[in-house]
């Protein structure tokens, strides 16, 4: 219904109108040894968990901060399949699992590729996520310590900079070579 899909896309869209290092920083408080995950899940007798600086913690951040730039080229993508492949897939006599696999992922897969590629990219230029809610091995970090940090090793961090130009080339190409942007 038109009610739902407001309400979804509401729900979406509301992380973005805060600030990008607010979303890190609250992140930072829930995922923390004595932070709310950790004391709700306290309250029903689950302890041990610690999630705080752990590569968990990065990824839980990331998939938070990233999923509208997935999720907003995928619903435009699925917007645009006319109801009467679906229906047609259906008078056909094909099961739901088939009609997703034959019909709406192929259909689907330019904004699929599209939203990965968003989030593929912003994640492996992220600095401060890292920094703030885990660990700082992530490919950024390696970059900032090399080349202003510490080491102060300059040219290793300028080939280790070029890790993510290369392997978001090779996507594209991969992509490319796919269809994936036949109908973008």
């Amino acid at each position: 219904t038109s009610r739902a899909r407001a309400a979804i896309l509401l729900s979406v869209t509301l992380p973005l109108w805060s600030s990008y290092l607010v979303r890190i920083y609250a992140w930072r408080l829930i995922l923390d040894t004595h932070g709310l995950l950790s004391w709700t899940l306290g309250k029903v007798h689950i302890t041990g968990l610690n999630l705080s600086y752990t590569n968990w913690a990065i990824w839980i951040a990331f998939t938070y901060l990233w999923l509208p730039f997935v999720f907003f080229p995928i619903y435009a993508s699925l917007e645009r399949i006319p109801s009467s492949f679906l229906e047609a897939s259906s008078d056909m006599g094909a099961h739901w699992g088939s009609t997703l696999r034959r019909v709406i992922v192929p259909l689907a897969l330019p904004g699929i590729v599209a939203g990965s590629i968003f989030s593929f990219s912003l994640t492996l230029g992220d600095y401060i996520t890292p920094t703030v809610v885990g660990n700082t091995q992530f490919i950024g970090n390696v970059v900032y310590n090399n080349v202003l940090g510490v080491a102060s090793n300059q040219p290793f961090g300028a080939a280790f900079a070029l890790v993510p130009i290369v392997v978001m080339a090779i996507y594209l190409l991969v992509a490319r070579r796919l269809g994936a942007f036949e109908s973008l």
